[in-house]
């Protein structure tokens, strides 16, 4: 007896709980459908109008920025640095002394090759004169001439690895990071400095072969980097390639870019469009009024209803090239028509909106009717 009362207690507070919180959800749901039949307040959008631009043809590609001349310098032979006579980052020109070796011992290997010359000379001489007088044989003419000629090749040896332990700019151009010190003793082909030259630039790039036809030696291109975002850098198609890539279909390109503030350093990505000669006109729209997506672009244009209302209207696109924050529309988009300019993902089709301009309009024009008011009282 007491476990069915027991039971039915517990039947009770069940449902009772369960009342209450279908009770709840009921009324709850109810407020939200008295919520989404009250009409909504139009959405403030800010507006942008479709231009019509001339823009020039151009074919994009992404490339690399190399110096016309770049080596790192090293060493030919081994020895200690005497001194260094320049700093990281320094601007030489071509021939100037950029490191000393330690010399002394080649020096006196030097006077010693320059004592043995001047000996075999005087032996050559005097063997050439008593040649004539039939003192000495041909064959004691030759071995004296032959031993001149090796002492004095010794000499030169001698003064060519002498002039290897004094390290000189190849060409004019900008150095990178000091890589020795002085004292340091140096093993052959040991990295002394990078050096590049910076003005004018070389900037390589890649098209694909059916492009070929559409660029030529002397096609202006305008370069741009993403370490100077806003500025664009503009030269000459230097040299194509004089195949194509079997693997790839891609022809390398190679433009020449003026740099005399030297923005541009080798190694730099950059994004490169090779202008052709006809210009064409096109509709475009800033980047941020239309939504890219997988299953096809789109913007919103703006519409007045037959409530003479503005609302907004979901229109497919096909979009192009993209220049300085906008896109070239292709299709399905008219020059003059407006369409909303920041936003998207909030907004629907045929929605009702409001242009943030007639919104700070009317909230500015509030304050002075009330004061006005208030004056008048």
């Amino acid at each position: 007896m007491r476990t069915a009362s027991r039971f039915a207690i517990v039947i009770v507070v069940l449902v009772v709980v369960l009342g209450g919180i279908f009770g709840y959800t009921f009324h709850r749901f109810g407020k939200m459908q008295e919520q989404m039949s009250q009409p909504q307040p139009p959405a403030i959008v800010e507006a942008t109008t479709a231009q019509s631009d001339t823009w020039i043809q151009a074919i994009k590609a992404v490339g690399s920025i190399t110096a016309i001349n770049g080596v790192e310098i090293a060493n030919e032979v081994a020895g200690v640095v005497e001194s260094v006579g320049f700093e990281s980052g320094d601007r030489v020109k071509k021939g100037d002394t950029l490191l000393r070796m330690d010399t002394s011992t080649d020096e006196a290997a030097l006077r010693t090759q320059r004592a043995d010359a001047q000996l075999a000379q005087q032996q050559f001489d005097r063997n050439a004169n008593l040649l004539p007088k039939r003192a000495v044989s041909q064959a004691q003419y030759d071995e004296a001439k032959a031993n001149m000629e090796a002492a004095q090749a010794r000499v030169n040896e001698a003064e060519a690895q002498l002039q290897k332990k004094v390290i000189k700019a190849p060409f004019d151009g900008t150095l990178g990071l000091r890589l020795v010190d002085q004292g340091q003793y140096l093993g052959v082909g040991t990295s002394i400095v990078e050096i590049n030259m910076l003005d004018p630039i070389y900037v390589d790039y890649t098209l694909p072969e059916k492009e070929l036809a559409n660029v030529d030696v002397g096609h202006d291109v305008i370069a741009t980097v993403a370490a100077v975002p806003n500025k664009s850098f503009r030269g000459k198609v230097s040299a194509i390639n004089s195949s194509v890539n079997p693997q790839t279909r891609t022809v390398r390109i190679r433009a020449t870019l003026p740099n005399p503030e030297q923005a541009l350093r080798p190694g730099m990505f950059a994004t490169i469009q090779t202008v052709r000669p006809e210009d064409r006109d096109v509709v475009t729209l800033p980047r941020t009024a239309i939504s890219f997506n997988t299953y096809g672009d789109f913007v919103y244009v703006l519409k007045k209803n037959d409530q003479d209302q503005l609302v907004t209207e979901r229109r497919g696109v096909e979009t192009g090239g993209t220049r300085e924050g906008r896109v070239e529309v292709t299709q399905n988009l008219d020059a003059g028509e407006r369409v909303v300019a920041t936003g998207l993902l909030r907004l629907r089709a045929d929605q009702p909106v409001k242009l943030a301009s007639e919104e700070d309009t009317s909230s500015s024009a509030k304050p002075g009717e009330s004061s006005g008011g208030e004056a008048g009282n």
